[in-house]
């Protein structure tokens, strides 16, 4: 039976499994829509009924002996509308309960509902004793509402976020709370408040230091836009706040709110890249608005003590003024806490340190080794990051520093490298990335970064290898069908091979480019102009006539010692109605050849954009699944991994490893540049017509 029974909860929608999940959750909103039919809230305003005065929490309840109000309280609902908002609200619960379980959520929402009714209460009663109009109606005020307990889960359910979104998470619900406390300043937003600052300085997951520094000039950017936003908004729209009521106030606050507007617009990319001078413009308008709203503080404290001898007419300009200040004090220490992100003067269109050159790189490949895609690092448009342990790859397109391969230098040193080459690059507002990275880059990384597969490295294990078996059958096939029709192997280099073949060579190539929409990709794809290196081999089928059918070229992998252990594929180009079976010949006939020469392994790379996601590997692996799609009728990416299937390769993924999902859009936009830095919009668009047709 309990076989029988997990399949049919496995079967079962996902709702209702996600249900069966947050039976706490379902129960407190049944039971705050039974008291609803009950009371007849759901259908007429509770504050006009004398229902409410029994019921509903608050200073004069708890002053007048109703210790049950706090508990009553929670399970009513003042007007019929805000059941919405009220039922809505329940999500960080069951966030929360779904997470850590019932027990949790319960302890956390009653906690936070009952800290934020008496704190509340405690406040009020020491507040009404000041000439403050706003504590004075508030320490008479009632309400009702399960708010208080929702707002603590919602708190609690965002520190449960992962990177980065938990800090945009905090920030949101922490502005929200100010805001409406600032503007609007009900009692419901004073225990709104209290609740979260009570979730805050218990779990205390809002920790801005450890962001990155990209998510601290993003946060930067949002935040001052926000306060822009905030400003236009309550010059237009009335509001009545703990320091005064305002009505329209357009005439007067238009000078101010033009002003901080054109500053921000001003300010706003140089933030998002991390100018220096855009951080000290941005911290001199903080500490304008703080101080016109300490000055406005001071006024509207001598308006209350002095009322007869002050303009009556200034009060709503200096509440708006006085909350802004407020909160352009905040941002003015979130500014101040995240001032190492904001270091640079001016775009980099490199990441600085000591020149390095390609033969430099070389020498350090041979003597300390490197991976398969190694030597893809030494070609044109490659720049350098110099390190302590080591040397990093890399190419910046649209301000995105894309590290190839591995780091080079000794493997002992590979995570100081890593470190240093993240730090380089936010350093000159530029967004760190590894592409084609190992497992073992992978694993040093720091916390809170991600990684996705792009491709997976096809190795073909040289020692033994003998073609022996059935699934060898199709190379023996091309072998034996070369025999027949005359076909020769020859090994080389392009700079041995006769004129008359090097100009086969490029014509074959041509001939490929130009069926493409697009030019040849660039990057970890070489063209003939990289074969050029004397150290890159070239394996060519030659027919009886002397013409070429084919032809591969092979980088070598060097281990520690300037020993070459292995090759991995690059160009594979053939003759349109040549010799059928070319590359399955060429490749084991390169294998045969690797493998009486000493070498251990052969790497045919992995093709990009060929990867077979899983579902777990998010919406950014479904996205370049599709790109995969999309290029595979103008580069066959796929069709090349399968014909790889033929050699009975072993995979090793090869990862793309970045920040966090807000990086993606440019990382992709520098990819982009970086395979097809010769594409123009024209041939993109071409492209995307022929695939559309196709």
């Amino acid at each position: 039976m309990s076989d029988v029974a997990a399949t049919e909860r496995a079967q079962s929608p996902a709702l209702l499994r996600f249900a069966r999940r947050i039976p706490a959750t379902l129960i407190f909103i049944a039971l705050i829509l039974a008291v609803g039919i009950a009371g007849q809230g759901l259908w007429q305003p509770l504050a006009d009924r004398p229902l409410f005065d029994a019921v509903a929490y608050g200073l004069p309840a708890l002053e007048a002996g109703r210790w049950w109000t706090p508990i009553t309280g929670t399970f009513f609902v003042i007007q019929p509308w805000v059941y919405i908002p009220t039922i809505l609200g329940f999500w960080g619960m069951a966030y929360l309960e779904h997470r850590r379980g019932w027990r949790v959520a319960l302890l956390y929402y009653w906690f936070g509902q009952l800290f934020a009714i008496f704190a509340s209460a405690l406040l009020l009663t020491g507040a009404r004793a000041l000439p403050w109009p706003w504590a004075q109606h508030l320490a008479q005020t009632l309400d009702v509402g399960a708010s208080g307990g929702t707002m603590a889960c919602i708190a609690a359910a965002v520190g449960l976020f992962a990177a980065p979104w938990r800090q945009r998470a905090w920030l949101a619900v922490i502005g929200f709370a100010a805001i409406s406390l600032l503007y609007l300043g009900t009692l419901a937003d004073v225990e709104h408040a209290l609740a979260i600052l009570l979730v805050l300085g218990v779990d205390r997951s809002l920790r801005m230091q450890r962001t990155t520094v990209h998510e601290q000039r993003l946060l930067a950017v949002s935040i001052v836009i926000a306060l822009g936003a905030i400003q236009l908004i309550v010059m237009l729209v009335p509001t009545n706040g703990p320091f005064g009521a305002t009505d329209l106030w357009l005439e007067t606050a238009l000078p101010d709110v033009l002003f901080d507007s054109a500053v921000i617009v001003l300010i706003a990319l140089g933030l998002w890249r991390g100018r220096r001078w855009a951080w000290i413009i941005a911290l001199l308008l903080a500490l304008l608005n703080v101080a016109i709203g300490g000055l406005s503080l001071l006024l509207r404290v001598a308006f209350l003590l002095w009322p007869d001898e002050a303009d009556g007419t200034t009060a709503g300009d200096l509440d708006v003024t006085t909350s802004a200040g407020i909160l352009w004090f905040g941002y003015f220490i979130f500014l101040l806490v995240t001032r190492a992100a904001f270091r640079r003067w001016r775009r980099a269109r490199s990441l600085g340190g000591e020149p390095v050159s390609v033969d430099e790189v070389k020498q350090v490949i041979r003597s300390e080794g490197g991976g398969t895609l190694s030597w893809m690092t030494t070609w044109n448009g490659m720049e350098y990051l110099r390190t302590s342990t080591g040397i990093v790859p890399f190419q910046l397109h649209s301000a995105v520093a894309i590290a190839l391969a591995d780091p080079l230098g000794a493997p002992e040193g590979h995570a100081t490298s890593v470190q240093e080459f993240i730090t380089a690059a936010e350093a000159h507002a530029a967004t760190p990335c590894f592409f084609s990275a190992s497992a073992r880059t992978k694993e040093m990384l720091p916390d809170g970064w991600h990684a996705l597969t792009v491709a997976d490295d096809t190795i073909v294990d040289l020692a033994g290898l003998t073609f022996q078996g059935k699934s060898w059958a199709r190379v023996r096939q091309s072998f034996s069908r070369a025999e027949r029709e005359g076909m020769t192997f020859r090994l080389t280099t392009l700079a041995e091979v006769t004129w008359g073949v090097r100009q086969q060579l490029k014509a074959i190539s041509e001939s490929w480019v130009g069926d493409k929409g697009l030019p040849e990709m660039r990057f970890t794809l070489g063209t003939l102009h990289e074969a050029e290196d004397p150290e890159v081999r070239l394996a060519l089928a030659m027919s009886p006539d002397g013409d070429v059918d084919g032809m591969l070229s092979w980088l070598p992998v060097y281990g520690a010692g300037g020993q070459v252990t292995g090759w991995t594929l690059d160009l594979m180009r053939r003759r349109d109605g040549g010799f059928a079976a070319v590359m399955e010949f060429l490749i084991g006939s390169s294998a045969k050849a690797f493998s009486e020469e000493g070498a251990s392994v052969l790497s045919l790379s992995g093709a990009p954009l060929a990867h077979e996601a899983s579902a777990d590997e998010g919406a950014i692996a479904a996205i370049l699944a599709r790109m995969g799609g999309m290029l595979e009728p103008v580069y066959g990416f796929r069709s090349l991994h399968q014909f790889k299937k033929k050699f009975n390769p072993r995979y090793e993924p090869i990862y793309l490893l970045y920040r966090d999902e807000g990086d993606l859009a440019r990382i992709g936009t520098g990819l982009t540049r970086a395979f097809l830095p010769d594409a123009t919009l024209r041939q993109f668009t071409a492209a995307g017509v022929d695939l559309i047709r196709k």
